[in-house]
């Protein structure tokens, strides 16, 4: 069977993905879902005829388009709002993350009949939230006005830019534990922190070159080149994250930020141009996360797959209520939170396949959890998202009664 050229499958995912969210944009539903499920359409139909450059470029370009989502993100935050989503943001980071893993790894144990370790990584590798999915829909409502008074989207960004870390982390342990690997539980724990703080220190170091290039002295270089230079910059950076597995996501946001502080005027106009490409990476990145699907893969996993993810669900739940406990939000910010803490697609699409290489006998179904997981929650929490944020987020004014 022949094949369709790699410039005709590009063409048929930009157009096919615009048009389909533009659709679902005049529907009243999130554009990005739409993208989502044209790219399981294109999963179910044309897998088959898609040229293998598309998938060994998949991973690079989904990086590329999240690299302009985190660093559009990084650009709208200031140091005030930072201070008020603070601690909450660091609370809403782990807590959840940590209540869904351990849960789902006795409920997977219980319902798969899985060892422990297979177990861990299962439920480790499901408890990672999507900042794929969720920092758009945040960026979104912050354009939007909503939740401002007391920076709901910019805590739900900043939270969920770092709740994978701990998800990646305590997942590497278990899949090391799984294939007979030795790993120090104590330095597991040691490299959480350091990970994060290199990712901040990094993005500081960055943001402040990236300033002094950008500023007054170097007025020659115009607004698109600024661009184009924090891009390569920032898909730099992710690339030595990866390599020495710091959370280079965050390195990206604390970039943007410096940038923002710095020259806010400069900061504004590389936010500007990002918005122009985060169309493009939007529809690349979403689309994609559809097209690697695999649903007889998902059927694999049936009921009790979506009964796992469903109970993992009301654990991480409970994880972002008691992380919001002691917050200044009001009763629906927090069931807003709870709410925007649902999708699942990034993480699990890129893990999901990890047991199955490393030839763990629970590897298939393993996998087919994982797309369980995208296909239920992505859709799901984006609708919840959509529909709820006008409904429980206020535009800037605040009552007293919605408080608990």
């Amino acid at each position: 069977m022949q094949t369709i050229s790699f410039n005709v499958m590009l063409a048929l995912i930009l157009s096919g993905g615009w048009i389909l969210g533009k659709f679902f944009g005049k529907i009243k539903l999130p554009s990005i879902l739409g993208m989502v499920i044209f790219g399981i359409l294109c999963s179910v139909f044309i897998k088959d005829l898609s040229p293998e450059v598309l998938w060994d470029l998949s991973p690079f370009l989904k990086s590329f388009a999240l690299i302009v989502i985190l660093l559009r993100a990084g650009l709208g935050i200031r140091k005030a709002t930072l201070k008020k989503a603070g601690l909450t943001a660091l609370l809403m980071s782990f807590i959840p993350c940590i209540f869904e893993g351990t849960a789902l790894t006795f409920i997977i144990r219980l319902i798969f009949d899985f060892n422990w370790a297979a177990a861990g990584l299962t439920a480790f590798m499901l408890s990672a939230v999507s900042p794929a999915v969720v920092v758009p829909s945040m960026l979104s409502l912050k354009e939007q006005g909503r939740g401002k008074k007391n920076e709901v989207p910019t805590i739900i960004i900043a939270g969920a830019s770092i709740d994978d870390v701990f998800a990646i982390t305590l997942f590497s342990v278990f899949l090391s534990l799984a294939a007979g690997g030795q790993s120090s539980v104590l330095q597991s724990v040691i490299s959480v922190p350091v990970s994060i703080l290199a990712g901040i220190v990094s993005g500081i170091i960055l943001g402040f070159i990236l300033s002094f290039l950008f500023s007054k002295k170097y007025t020659s270089i115009r607004a698109t080149e600024k661009a184009l230079i924090l891009l390569i910059c920032g898909t730099l950076l992710v690339q030595v994250g990866d390599s020495f597995h710091f959370a280079s996501l965050l390195g990206l946001m604390t970039c943007g930020f410096i940038i923002l502080e710095k020259h806010e005027h400069i900061a504004h106009e590389l936010s500007q141009k990002l918005s122009k490409i985060c169309i493009f990476a939007e529809i690349i990145l979403f689309v994609l996360i559809g097209f690697s699907l695999d649903i007889e893969t998902a059927g694999q996993a049936g009921l009790k797959g979506l009964l796992a993810v469903s109970a993992g669900l009301v654990f991480r739940s409970l994880g972002v209520i008691l992380a919001t406990a002691f917050s200044k939000l009001t009763f629906k910010e927090r069931l807003f939170c709870v709410i925007a803490y649902l999708p699942k697609a990034t993480v699990q699409a890129a893990l999901g396949g990890v047991a199955l290489s490393a030839g763990l006998p629970e590897g298939n179904t393993i996998l087919a959890i994982a797309v369980v997981a995208i296909l239920f929650t992505a859709p799901l929490g984006l609708l919840g998202i959509s529909f709820f944020g006008k409904r429980l987020l206020d535009d800037g004014e605040e009552t007293s009664e919605n408080r608990l």
